[in-house]
């Protein structure tokens, strides 16, 4: 996931890094630890529901606390950079993340967990965003910048896959709590760099947000908990009713306060793009589709297939190669081959994948039923997100440039919290209603496992389905239009992380 801001086109103008190798690998090692982080715990979930007893719907939060917070305050953290200078919320941000992951791999219970999982997407909303700024001022403007580019999109776009396979090592070979632990060294090693290396950015003058920040933040985190606790509870419960009522009131708060203040997080005028509204909802959607892929995948192979956490982070090996590959090849085929078409492509091949998965049984084996849908998810993924982003980014002014960039980021965390939310609802209502009659209690569970996933896997391909819509209608690729031009800021800006 890309950072919400980018530097401004004349960002080189800054004071010139002492060490930019070790700059650059200051900012890469930082992105991949945000980023692995919000999938380093989805292969340990069996281990962790068992550890801290947590129901099987109330289990997503270990994924959604994090990106909740972590997309809902991306934006307030990319304007917290720019008002208070990027070394400095650099630097306090990567000290709340370790702090966060110190007390998470410590939590005695699951209201512990999630509320250190909320404190490492503050920190990581705080970091992510000054870290890709400060990359900008790094590097002027030409192959140097060109150059780490690459690699902090090769990080980004494949680091959250990277995170299942690292999740799986740790919590087979030592402890679950090792995905957490694994952040403190790293981010003590990190914080004593930055402070030797980094240089500061003077202080912008300006507002924050805060407002608009919270409602949108709380609004989604609203909608959410009411789908995920209607799982348990029913559609009709209060508690259910009240959380959609509250998202919603706070969504319109939202849009009432982005339209008054001076400096609103969101500016509105960004959705007045036809094209850009068309890739903010394939971004919203696919991702969605992805989260529930990997939530209920890694449920199924190891509650169904028997995988150990290792064997299960492997098994994802597929569509991690897949993903650097596109990340590769992608932006070459992009001068003869028009985008829209790429993500036409990519979405009919997500949308097959997620079909052959609806067709997973008890029976069903790894290389039959898993490794084929993973290879066309990693290749339609990456025809996707690329030139999704150069459309959302196209013809924004240089103004907006972090704004419309940083709204991809949030969406990305948004759609997936949302679309998992979704998605367990679904599997909740399809466990509660499983037929499953073996009489052992070993094969019945998993047998109502495999009942829940499956319909979980059966929405996956609606939204699916809803992504290759979206694009078909709202990117249109079969109609001629002049290129619109493109701010200089926007142009830098080549990665967006592609799960989770």
């Amino acid at each position: 996931m890309a950072a919400t801001s980018a530097a401004p086109s004349g960002a080189d103008t800054g004071t010139p890094a002492r060490r930019p190798g070790v700059v650059l690998a200051v900012i890469l090692i930082t992105q991949l630890m945000v980023i692995l982080d919000g999938t380093v715990v989805n292969i340990a979930m069996p281990k962790i529901q068992h550890a801290l007893d947590f129901s099987p719907s109330s289990l997503s939060w270990v994924q959604n606390a994090y990106a909740l917070a972590f997309g809902g305050l991306l934006l307030l953290g990319a304007r917290a950079g720019d008002l208070l200078g990027r070394r400095r919320v650099f630097i306090t941000g990567v000290s709340v993340f370790t702090a966060a992951s110190l007390l998470g791999g410590l939590a005695p219970s699951a209201e512990l967990l999630l509320g250190a999982r909320v404190l490492q997407g503050i920190g990581g909303a705080i970091a992510a965003p000054a870290a890709l700024t400060l990359l900008m001022l790094t590097f002027k403007e030409g192959p140097e910048r060109l150059k780490a580019l690459g690699l902090y999109s090769l990080v980004s776009s494949g680091g959250a896959s990277v995170g299942l396979v690292v999740g799986g090592m740790l919590t087979d070979w030592v402890s679950w709590r090792w995905g957490l632990f694994i952040n403190v060294p790293i981010g003590i090693g990190l914080v004593v760099a930055a402070r030797q290396v980094l240089s500061e950015t003077p202080p912008e003058t300006g507002k924050f947000d805060v407002a608009g920040a919270l409602t949108s933040t709380l609004g989604i985190t609203s909608l959410v908990y009411g789908f995920i606790r209607v799982a348990e509870v029913g559609w009709t419960s209060p508690e259910v009713l009240g959380a959609f009522a509250a998202g919603l009131v706070l969504l319109v708060a939202f849009v009432l306060i982005e339209r008054r203040v001076s400096h609103p997080i969101v500016p509105l005028r960004l959705f007045g793009s036809r094209d850009r509204v068309a890739a903010y909802l394939t971004m919203l959607l696919v991702v969605g589709t992805m989260f529930g892929m990997f939530f209920f995948l890694t449920q199924y192979m190891q509650g169904v297939l028997g995988f150990s956490p290792l064997a299960a982070g492997l098994a994802f090996l597929p569509l991690t190669g897949l993903l650097f590959t596109s990340s590769r090849v992608v932006p070459r085929l992009l001068g003869r081959i028009d985008g829209g078409r790429l993500m036409i492509t990519g979405s009919i091949s997500v949308l097959l994948g997620m079909l052959w998965l609806t067709r997973a049984t008890v029976d069903t084996s790894y290389l039959s039923g898993v490794v084929g849908p993973l290879l066309l998810f990693g290749l339609g993924a990456g025809m996707i997100f690329i030139p999704l982003t150069g459309r959302a980014l196209a013809g924004v002014q240089p103004e907006d440039a972090g704004a419309a960039s940083g709204m991809l980021n949030v969406l990305q965390q948004v759609g997936g919290a949302l679309g998992l939310g979704i998605l367990v609802t679904i599997f909740g209502t399809a466990s509660r209603n499983s037929t499953a009659s073996a009489a052992n209690p070993v094969e019945h569970a998993r047998e109502v496992l495999t009942d829940g996933v499956h319909a979980a896997f059966i929405g996956s391909a609606i939204y699916a389905a809803l992504t290759l819509a979206v694009i078909v209608l709202g990117v249109r690729p079969w109609a001629k239009r002049p290129a619109p031009a493109t701010a200089p800021a926007v142009e830098s800006e080549l990665p967006v992380e592609s799960i989770g």
